[in-house]
């Protein structure tokens, strides 16, 4: 269905994440380091990537920082640290999902299964991309191909991750009316899949982020303190 890179230096993971996922008719390239990993990434992306945060030679939020100047790849993030800091880190630097360390793997196969949907891999027929999700957006300076996931602002590329755009997708839908945290995630992640505000609120920074490298001045995603956000269409 999907090919899947996954780069993890614990053997025993990987042995087990790619009998599961080959058992689902996936496709699985394994590397147990940050630089191996980074190297076939970029010489050959695959649809989806589960990477280790901690790794030898390279770590994974590095190998995700490099991937992310050239690549949207759907990535989803194994951590076996707690700290909330690496969480965060992790969603600013454009990952699209985190999973703890252990996890079952159920759990995993729920995950790529709703990141593949999507993207459109695996629901056959642009599933994931019919009907009113399919249209192009034009709202302003900003136009949206969802059938070919691109984004512009004033005729500028935009590169955005699976999430970000969803995110920005669902905002840009209804110009001026106010979509909370919740509705975002509902709009942006499967309904197995559970985040919290910050995860939101990080994706929406780095959007913004990445808008002002092509306009400083842009300013179309307002933040409603307490409420949410919204877009505002100039």
């Amino acid at each position: 269905m999907a090919n899947i890179t996954l780069v993890d230096d614990d053997e025993n993971i990987v042995a087990s994440v790619s009998l599961a996922l080959e058992s689902h008719g996936h496709k699985i390239t394994a590397y147990h380091d940050g630089a191996s990993g980074l190297e076939a990434l970029l010489a050959s992306p695959p649809d989806l990537v589960i990477l280790d945060v901690k790794m030898p030679r390279m770590d994974g939020m590095e190998v995700l920082r490099k991937l992310r100047q050239t690549s949207q790849i759907p990535v989803i993030m194994l951590t076996s640290k707690d700290e909330e800091i690496d969480e965060i880190l992790g969603f600013n630097l454009g990952a699209d999902d985190y999973i703890h360390k252990p996890f079952s793997q159920r759990l995993l196969l729920e995950r790529v299964k709703a990141l593949l949907r999507r993207v459109g891999i695996g629901t056959g027929d642009g599933e994931a991309q019919g009907g009113e999700a399919a249209r192009a957006i034009r709202r302003g300076k900003l136009t949206m191909d969802p059938a070919r996931h691109e984004s512009t602002w004033d005729g500028k590329p935009v590169k955005l991750t699976v999430t970000e755009f969803l995110l920005l997708q669902a905002l840009a839908q209804r110009p001026g009316f106010v979509k909370s945290r919740d509705n975002l995630m509902d709009a942006a992640y499967d309904d197995q899949v559970y985040v919290d505000d910050r995860t939101i609120d990080s994706h929406v920074k780095r959007m913004r982020k990445k808008f002002r490298v092509v306009d400083p001045e842009f300013d179309a995603i307002e933040t409603l303190y307490g409420v949410g956000y919204r877009y505002r269409e100039s």
